[in-house]
Parts: C-alpha cells; sequence; structure tokens
C-alpha cells in the first residue's frame, strides 16, 4: 500500500503542492491542507475532533463515496497530529 501525506487535521491527501496550507512566512505546510491551515494557524482554531469527523463525513458524502471510504477515513482523524496533541 502507498504511503500518502496525509492532512494532519482533516486527513485529506497532500499529493500536489496546491492542496497545501501555508505558514506565516508564506511557505507551504508540510503537514496541514489549504482547507484547514492558513499563514501558521488553523482556520477553526476551536474545532473539536467530532466536528472534524462531521465535516469529513459530509464533505465525502457530497462525493458520493462509498460508506466504507467514509468510515475508513473517519477512524483516521484520532491519529492525525492535530487530533493527537489535544
Amino acid at each position: 500500500m502507498e504511503n500518502k501525506i496525509l492532512c494532519q487535521s482533516c486527513g485529506l491527501p497532500l499529493d500536489t503542492e496546491a492542496l497545501k496550507g501555508t505558514e506565516k512566512n508564506g511557505l507551504k505546510s508540510i503537514d496541514y491542507c489549504k482547507y484547514c491551515y492558513e499563514d501558521g494557524a488553523f482556520k477553526h482554531p476551536k474545532m473539536t475532533l467530532t466536528e472534524m469527523k462531521n465535516n469529513v463525513e459530509n464533505q465525502m458524502k457530497k462525493l458520493d463515496l462509498q460508506e466504507n471510504v467514509i468510515h475508513e477515513a473517519i477512524n483516521i482523524l484520532p491519529l492525525l497530529k492535530r487530533w493527537k496533541e489535544s
């Protein structure tokens, strides 16, 4: 299985530079996507893990992804850097 780099907040695969968020110095983040992280900070700093799970589930349902794929993505979230630290 290919080792993908995932956003350490939402689990989005960071397979292009365009998807990466930015640090305060303008460089691309190695850990977070543009939807979660901008200018060195989380866009929704008070978001809880439960809220992120709901958000990921809703976004994936809009993409008409299979239930098992959605559940797999949601189950990864607690293992990601942002949620391990909280």
